[in-house]
């Protein structure tokens, strides 16, 4: 059975979707593995280490994904209408697997649907303890909280941690983070290494443990009902539970230098959550760091991908962080994606099973037809 990874050519993408040691691991399990020439280069990994672990490394891109049963993609493959149709050049049969977001790429998932590919997106997997070693939405989360932080900490005119010096005492930033979820962890944690008091908030409250553990203090609202959706997210509160929660992220954001957005909407979508009101109650030189602008934004004044500055308050809405980091995170997401292929491989060939819960919920196309109820739904919306 061949794999086909073709290069990653969305704008500012530079990670990779298998790196040379997962390959070495497919091909062990019997897999042909075919790498397009110079798609690892922007993230660390030449064609010669991909030869060395044992795969073909091809240039004529058509070709090698019309040969191929299964293509590995970071993001959604891309739709005729270009010079590069790598849809339109995979064969009908054929499988996909990768962060397809299907709710935000329609236009991808009708045509995988046309062409007849069964396309599976690992951003649908369930949340379980099984598909842990299968989940890319939390592996790249993980790197975004990180380097969130980062980017507050640069951008922010003054120190993190408290330092005593010859000239004084200079107390610590005060970081509120918002969403606790893998991102908002993983920034509280880093906010904290970095010598910061950090604060955060979520709208469930199970987590306060977890927010305590990597160093943060937890603040929050007495909920009405219940705000957990499974699985880990978080769903929409009541507008008696929004109330409140807006006046305790009021208060929280005008006595904050940085403010850390992480949250989302069933791991996709991001609430409105920090008013322009609340940003021009902030402290000149404050900083706000939206890392749910792929979702749209957390911040009413995001601009996803820009940085604007209003009263003297910087607000950044950086898109698609794991890629500035693209080593680390093609290494993570091709873990991710090795450990979905061998938990289904039999006999040397990855076998379909719809009745098992990981390829149940990360199946979005099979066959002709659109199988995800949640984007099936949205594209009947959309074309009423």
């Amino acid at each position: 059975m061949r794999i086909a990874v073709p290069k990653e050519t969305a704008p500012g993408e530079r990670r990779i979707a298998l790196v040379p040691e997962s390959a070495k691991k497919l091909l062990q399990a019997g897999y042909e593995i075919a790498i397009e020439a110079g798609g690892g280069e922007a993230a660390g990994y030449p064609d010669a280490a991909y030869r060395d672990a044992g795969a073909t490394v091809e240039s004529d891109a058509a070709a090698l994904l019309g040969s191929s049963d299964m293509t590995l993609k970071v993001g959604p493959p891309i739709v005729g209408g270009s010079a590069r149709d790598e849809i339109g050049w995979m064969r009908p049969g054929a499988m996909y697997l990768g962060s397809l977001m299907p709710l935000r790429n329609p236009d991808a998932v009708r045509a995988l649907a046309s062409r007849g590919i069964t396309a599976f997106s690992t951003d649908a997997i369930p949340r379980t303890t099984r598909a842990q070693s299968m989940d890319t939405l939390s592996s790249m989360a993980n790197i975004a909280g990180y380097k969130g932080a980062l980017l507050a900490a640069g951008e922010l005119n003054k120190y993190f941690p408290m330092l005593m010096t010859a000239a004084g005492m200079v107390p610590p930033a005060k970081v509120f983070v918002i969403g606790a979820a893998v991102a908002g962890l993983q920034a509280i944690a880093t906010a904290k290494r970095l010598g910061a008091n950090v604060v955060a908030t979520d709208v469930r409250p199970e987590v306060k443990e977890q927010i305590e553990s990597v160093g943060g203090k937890y603040v929050g609202i007495e909920l009405g009902e219940a705000a957990s959706a499974g699985g880990g997210y978080a769903k929409e509160l009541s507008e008696a539970d929004q109330a409140r929660q807006r006046e305790l992220l009021a208060a929280q954001v005008a006595q904050s230098d940085v403010v850390i957005t992480t949250a989302l909407i069933g791991g996709i979508f991001a609430p409105r959550l920090v008013t322009a009101d609340m940003v021009r109650s902030m402290k000149a030189g404050a900083v706000i760091v939206d890392l749910a602008a792929d979702g749209g934004g957390n911040c009413e004044l995001s601009r996803p991908g820009e940085t604007v500055r209003v009263g003297g308050v910087t607000v950044l809405a950086p898109l698609n962080l794991p890629a500035s980091m693209p080593f680390h995170a093609s290494l993570l997401f091709s873990r991710n994606l090795t450990a979905f292929v061998q938990a289904f491989t039999k006999e040397k060939r990855f076998q379909l099973d719809f009745s098992d819960d990981i390829q149940q919920g990360a199946l979005i196309t099979h066959d002709g037809e659109v199988k995800h109820a949640r984007t099936r739904d949205a594209l009947q919306k959309g074309a009423a």
